[in-house]
């Protein structure tokens, strides 16, 4: 019996141990870096500066991720929230101030996620409208300091309101497409409809949990193709529970470099 109870409180402090990493690996701050060049460009002149966050859910942004990303980059074009920056039972005073940190780096561009609606639509329309930020509701728009690129973005498929024709379309000339969505089920779709330079998405949580190569979602990963470029990212935050294991959050600083060129563009 005394063998019993022994094996008894070597497993609960085993699970104490795990349970401590899950919630540890729950709570880093990463930064990963990617780099790209743009076809047809093979002596850069120009580069554009990109950080990625996805799946904030109930974190809160600290400062000290903000401070390591200007540490990396002395500049940022654009801050792409990835959806899902919210989800129920958060406070909107969280997701605001969240938003608020995030707009410090550069100009905010946010596309819904699937649990984002769940603390009101006008409430987050609200709070990205408080920081000058763009909604991209099925649309396309310039970068205003890169010209020659658009930033597309579609709904979550969640919401019933998605199409991708209108969300890649654009009316006047541009050379280079970036396309952001929450979902990068939707990548498939987007490739066979337009020829963006990379693709961003979230959604996954890269399986929050797993154990080795078994998850219930795939890792994140970062490609670079020959056509194009996509990341689909393990996220900031958790849902369900606020632990991880073997899939750690993380953001992303993308630096795209290109060359602005005075030829016709090759898209119309």
């Amino acid at each position: 019996m005394k063998n019993v109870w022994i094996g008894i409180r070597v497993l609960f402090t085993c699970l104490s141990l795990l349970l401590g990493c899950m919630f540890y690996s729950a709570h880093k701050n990463s930064i990963k870096t990617h780099r790209m060049k743009v076809k047809n460009s093979s002596k850069a002149d120009s580069q554009l500066n990109v950080f990625f966050i996805s799946d904030v859910h109930r974190r809160r942004i600290p400062t000290k991720l903000l401070d390591k990303v200007r540490l990396r980059s002395s500049s940022v074009d654009l801050v792409i929230i990835g959806g899902d920056v919210a989800e129920n039972g958060v406070p909107s005073e969280r997701v605001k101030s969240n938003v608020e940190k995030l707009s410090t780096l550069g100009p905010v561009y946010y596309v819904w996620g699937n649990n984002d609606r769940e603390i009101g639509e006008s409430v987050i329309r609200e709070i990205i409208k408080g920081v000058d930020g763009t909604i991209l509701d099925n649309e396309s728009v310039r970068i205003p300091e890169h010209p020659d690129w658009i930033i597309s973005g579609a709904d979550d498929p969640s919401s019933g309101n998605t199409n991708l024709q209108k969300a890649v379309s654009y009316t006047e000339e541009y050379t280079y497409q970036l396309i952001a969505v929450h979902n990068p089920s939707l990548f498939k779709k987007l490739l066979q409809i337009s020829n963006p330079e990379l693709l961003l998405g979230g959604h996954t949580h890269g399986g929050q949990i797993r154990f080795g190569p078994f998850g219930m979602q795939p890792q994140g990963e970062f490609k670079d193709e020959k056509e194009h470029a996509q990341l689909i990212s393990n996220g900031f935050g958790t849902t369900l529970v606020p632990l991880r294991f073997g899939a750690p959050p993380e953001t992303h600083l993308i630096k795209i470099e290109y060359k602005k060129r005075s030829e016709t563009s090759r898209h119309a």
